[in-house]
C-alpha cells in the first residue's frame, strides 16, 4: 500500500475513533463486579458510578459476579465487544490470576486496559481484646514462642485479606495456620470470638468496630500510616518488606478504543473529586491512587511479578 494511502488511512482512523468517543455513552453501560454485593469491591464502585451515570446521562447497570478467584467476571469482560459499554469493577486479587489460576480463560496482561484506579485502602491487622495483646510485636513473640498453635482468619484464599497476612507473617518470621472462609463477614466472627488469634481486616469494615473497642488494631498493611486510623503504625514501621497494596479499579477489554477509555477515566476522575464522593470513600477507608491509565497499566503488570512471587511463597497452589 503506498505511503500516502496508509497516512489518509491512519487519519481516517483517528477521526472516527474520536467521533466514536464524542458520541459515547449512547446507551447503558454495564458494570461487572467481580465480588459479591456488600464487599468493598462492590460498595466502592458503586459510589462512584451512581452519581458517574448522572454526569455520563446514561445508567450504568451492575452486576455481581463473584467467584472463581475474580475469573467468572474477568471471564466476562475480556470476551466483551470492545466498544466502551461493559466495565469491570475488581480489585488488587486481579493480579493474582496468572499465578492461582493458569488455566483461566483470559490473559490478565494482555486482554484488559486498565481505565481508572477509585483508590487504595490499607487491610487492618486485628485481634479481639481478650487475646492480651498491645501491640504488633505482642503478637508475633506470642507466635515465635508457641510454633504451630496461631492461626489466622482470612476471607477466602488468594484474598487481600489473605496475602496482607502471609506478608506480614513471612517479614515478622513466624509460623501460622490459615482459616480461609467464604467471605469477610464469617472471617471477621471469628476474631471477635477469639477463636481466630487474628485478621487483616478491610479497613472500612474494622473501623467502628475498633472505635467501639470490640477489636484491637495492631498495625495496617498499607506502606504509609491510614488517615482514618493515624495512632495504628503501618506494618512497614515494623517489619520491612511487610506491607501489601490492595486496590480497587476499574477495567475495559483490550482492543477498546484509547479515546473512550480516555474519556471515561476524565469523568470517574472528575466524579471522584467532587465533595460528596470524596467524603464518601474516604469514610470507606479509601485514599487517592492517581494513576492515568497507562500508569496504572503498568501498575498492573508489574503487580502480576511481585504477587505472583507472594503467591508463590507462601505456597498457594494452582487451580485448575
Amino acid at each position: 500500500m503506498p505511503r500516502w494511502l496508509l497516512v489518509i488511512s491512519a487519519l481516517l482512523l483517528g477521526w472516527g475513533s474520536e467521533a466514536v468517543a464524542q458520541t459515547w455513552p449512547s446507551k447503558p453501560i454495564h458494570a461487572i463486579i467481580a465480588f459479591a454485593a456488600g464487599s468493598a469491591t462492590d460498595v466502592v464502585p458503586r459510589v462512584v458510578f451512581e452519581p458517574l451515570s448522572a454526569q455520563l446521562g446514561q445508567p450504568i447497570v451492575v452486576e455481581n459476579r463473584g467467584g472463581g478467584g475474580t475469573t467468572i467476571a474477568g471471564g466476562m469482560v475480556a470476551k466483551a465487544e470492545p466498544d466502551g459499554y461493559t466495565l469491570l469493577a475488581t480489585s488488587s486479587a486481579h493480579t493474582l490470576v496468572p499465578t492461582v489460576y493458569p488455566n483461566a480463560s483470559y490473559d490478565t496482561a494482555a486482554d484488559f486496559s486498565a481505565v481508572v484506579s477509585l483508590g487504595s485502602s490499607p487491610n487492618v491487622l486485628v485481634v479481639s481484646p481478650s487475646k492480651g495483646f498491645k501491640t504488633a510485636h505482642d503478637l508475633v513473640a506470642a507466635a515465635k514462642a508457641s510454633p504451630g498453635s496461631f492461626n489466622f482468619a482470612s476471607a477466602g484464599v488468594g484474598t487481600a485479606t489473605h496475602l496482607s497476612a502471609e506478608r506480614f507473617r513471612m517479614a515478622a518470621g513466624f509460623d501460622a495456620v490459615h482459616i480461609p472462609f467464604r467471605g469477610g463477614a464469617e472471617a471477621l466472627t471469628e476474631v471477635l470470638s477469639g477463636r481466630a488469634e487474628f485478621y487483616f481486616c478491610p479497613l472500612g469494615t474494622a473501623l467502628q468496630l475498633v472505635r467501639d473497642g470490640k477489636l484491637l488494631a495492631l498495625a495496617v498493611s498499607s506502606p504509609k500510616r491510614a488517615a482514618l486510623l493515624p495512632d495504628v503504625p503501618s506494618v512497614l514501621e515494623l517489619f520491612p518488606n511487610s506491607d501489601y497494596p490492595f486496590w480497587i479499579g476499574v477495567f475495559m477489554p483490550a482492543k477498546t478504543p484509547r479515546d473512550l477509555i480516555e474519556k471515561f477515566y476524565r469523568e470517574a476522575v472528575k466524579t471522584m473529586q467532587s465533595p460528596n464522593v470524596k467524603e464518601r470513600l474516604e469514610t470507606l477507608g479509601m485514599e487517592p491512587m492517581p494513576l492515568t491509565p497507562a500508569e496504572f497499566d503498568a501498575h498492573v503488570r508489574a503487580e502480576i511479578g511481585t504477587t505472583g512471587a507472594l503467591a508463590r511463597a507462601a505456597g498457594l497452589k494452582p487451580t485448575q
